[in-house]
């Protein structure tokens, strides 16, 4: 099965798209730029989505649901917010078709155009802060929590399955506070629960930073975020939490009165994670074999494979296997009996490596008469000879070592590659020969960030949170710089 995949080390794109294909979590479309999530992949991204959904209303939060398409006016409002957005719009220009006169198929009827165009959301804090003028009278209906689960559309010209698409699916929360702080807190609040979903769910490590104007999100005042390192050293923003200020309150003229009956502008933050984030456990943890997924969302936790000759062996194996599975099951993990005849145990095996299940259970006619079975775990490939008695708990505590290992190793190569720099010829070679994040002195000043990109395809992925102060001198320009920044190749 392996032999399917290409190399990491031979082509890094071309394996990530084999075992996106192959360990069936999506396929392309018939639509330019989009994609089709198979039920594998659409199953991994339900199990980070209902956690991350039991995060949210954990912290106070309500799901509501905003219309697909946006008034073009709408966008006009906040100007930052339609630069930023403007190249990447879908429009809607009329709203009927009709039979083509000259030959088979259909047309756009030229009667039917809109008296507005509808631009199809690329993100909705235009339709929403529209709404809340409605439901924000006075400081007794603030805060005001919402988060929506949706798709969205922004016009991409070079895509990637997961990465990088046309549509997309999401999540977005758009909060309005009463005052500054409340807003601020807000923003901070939700990158926490992002950083924690990402590390304890995905096992992927985090650093949390706030972006630089350059990179930041169209229309913000502050954008937070958690940046992620890939196993080709380029980095990849798995999350974003932004404080509005009273940009968009203002744009929609969204007030309210305060206890001692003032009027004033609402503040507001928003946050969202995508479809993104699948791209970026695949990318993290997986190897020239196929997919390993984290225990606590994976699909699948546990494959059961019988191997037997004989209709006697099978019924014996049959009865442990489910009686395992029963057990499990009650203890709330998800397992499956690959008890299907029409394939060999080998061919099981493999496909359930590239699938990336963290245990699988291999019960075989001579195990059971030894009350054993064999266990393998995905991320180390490593098998053991467990008791039938002692399969259940032993695998309970397996799921949760795999969680661990999973994280402690992509920590480990995370922080391998963080590398501090003074010089630009450091900068360059590093970037060149080992890639990761690179820790540099910047002057602060965009113009010398645009530079740094043109040169070299780096950004500035975050100012670190908490970052130490450090006088020290721009890799570019040798101006003085107060802090260091972290720089990679990102996708």
């Amino acid at each position: 099965m392996s032999k399917e995949i290409t190399s990491r080390k031979e082509d890094y794109a071309q394996w990530y798209n084999d075992l996106i294909i192959k360990g069936e979590l999506a396929d392309y479309s018939a639509v330019r730029g989009c994609m089709v999530i198979k039920p594998y992949g659409f199953a991994l991204w339900e199990n980070m989505r209902d956690v991350l959904d039991r995060m949210f209303k954990d912290t106070g939060h309500v799901n509501a649901y905003f219309p697909l398409f946006i008034p073009k006016s709408f966008l006009s409002k906040e100007a930052a917010h339609v630069e930023g957005f403007a190249k990447e719009c879908a429009v809607v220009t009329h709203y009927r078709l009709k039979n083509d006169p000259d030959k088979e198929g259909v047309i756009v009827d030229p009667e039917a155009k809109l008296e507005e165009e509808l631009i199809v959301r690329p993100t909705s804090e235009t339709i929403i802060w529209n709404t809340y003028k409605t439901w924000i009278q006075s400081y007794r209906d603030l805060p005001l929590l919402v988060n929506q689960w949706a798709n969205v559309v922004r016009w991409e010209m070079r895509t990637r399955l997961f990465l990088r698409t046309t549509e997309f699916l999401w999540q977005e929360g758009h909060t309005a506070h009463a005052t500054q702080q409340e807003a601020v807190d807000e923003t901070v609040k939700m990158l926490d629960v992002y950083a924690d979903f990402v590390e304890n769910w995905m096992a992927l490590p985090v650093i949390k930073g706030v972006k630089t104007p350059n990179e930041r999100f169209a229309g913000a005042i502050d954008t937070y975020c958690i940046e992620t390192l890939m196993q080709d050293g380029k980095a990849l923003q798995a999350g974003t939490s932004h404080f509005l200020g009273q940009n968009f309150a203002k744009a929609f003229d969204v007030t309210f009165s305060d206890s001692n009956n003032k009027l004033d502008y609402v503040w507001a933050s928003s946050w969202g994670v995508s479809t993104r984030l699948v791209g970026a456990l695949v990318m993290a943890h997986s190897d020239d074999d196929g997919l390993a997924l984290p225990p606590r969302i994976a699909p699948l936790q546990v494959v059961i494979v019988p191997i037997y000759k004989g209709n006697d062996q099978k019924e014996m194996i049959d009865a442990a296997a489910n009686d395992l599975v029963a057990q499990l099951r009650s203890a709330g993990i998800r397992v499956k009996y690959d008890n299907s005849d029409h394939t060999r145990p080998g061919w099981k095996f493999a496909q359930h490596e590239l699938k990336g299940v963290p245990v699988r259970v291999a019960i075989g006619a001579r195990d059971l008469q030894n009350n054993q079975a064999e266990l393998a775990r995905r991320d180390t490939k490593e098998k053991m000879t467990v008791s039938v008695e002692g399969l259940p708990r032993t695998i309970i505590s397996l799921l949760e070592e795999i969680q661990t290992s999973m994280f402690n190793k992509a920590l480990s190569y995370r922080d391998q590659h963080i590398t501090p720099v003074d010089t630009w010829e450091e900068f360059e070679r590093v970037l060149k020969e080992k890639g990761g994040f690179i820790s540099a002195h910047w002057d602060g000043e965009p113009e010398t960030e645009t530079r740094i990109k043109e040169l070299t395809k780096a950004t500035i992925r975050c100012i670190p949170l908490n970052n130490k102060q450090e006088k020290g001198k721009c890799i570019l320009t040798g101006k003085e710089s107060e802090q260091r920044v972290l720089f990679a190749v990102a996708y």
